[in-house]
């Protein structure tokens, strides 16, 4: 019954996330709108965060808390007000971001863009399998990857992304090792 539960539970966050990504990508304003608040550079610390509870359920097998959580990571874009005054790089790095989800979907944009998912969604099984080795393998590969495609892409204003993601992947680091060798 439980997994059953689970297994609905998790369907329907899945699909309130496909639809905030339709969302996005139809409304112009809400998309617009999103972006703006997405200027407060805490929401670029928080981000990270949310791959301790990716990573927990994945290892504890709660679909419903994975699901949940990319849910809530995906909206965590817009939990801050705008910021008064915006970095320019911040600003820079982000219409550059803006640019790239909007302009000329091409076959190679989609082949990268589909890292993204693909490497959650390996995260998701090394640690379901009970790999922590694997699952901490690929939370670096997902730091490091998009520390590099965010200097690669916006150039010097990709480096703001750099203290976030190595801030963010430490904390997960220290929280997933601790919690591993607690439940161990």
């Amino acid at each position: 019954m439980r997994k059953r539960f689970d297994k609905k539970v998790a369907v329907l966050f899945a699909v309130l996330s496909m639809a905030f990504i339709f969302l996005m990508g139809t409304d112009h304003e809400f998309f617009e709108w999103a972006f703006s608040r997405h200027q407060n550079i805490l929401s670029w610390y928080i981000r990270p965060i949310f791959m301790i509870p990716i990573c927990y359920f994945a290892f504890k097998r709660n679909a419903t808390g994975i699901s949940a959580t990319i849910f809530l990571l995906l909206i965590s874009m817009f939990w801050f007000p705008r910021p008064d005054a915006i970095d320019p790089k911040v600003a820079d790095f982000l219409a550059m971001e803006r640019e790239y989800l909007t302009e000329n979907w091409t076959a190679a944009k989609i082949m990268v863009t589909s890292i993204v998912p693909i490497s959650m969604g390996l995260l998701i099984w090394g640690l379901w399998k009970r790999n922590i080795k694997a699952g901490i393998g690929v939370l670096i590969g997902i730091a490091v990857g998009k520390i590099m495609w965010s200097v690669v892409e916006g150039g010097t204003s990709g480096a703001k992304v750099i203290i976030p993601a190595v801030v963010g992947l430490g904390i997960c680091l220290v929280a997933i090792i601790w919690w591993y060798k607690s439940d161990c």
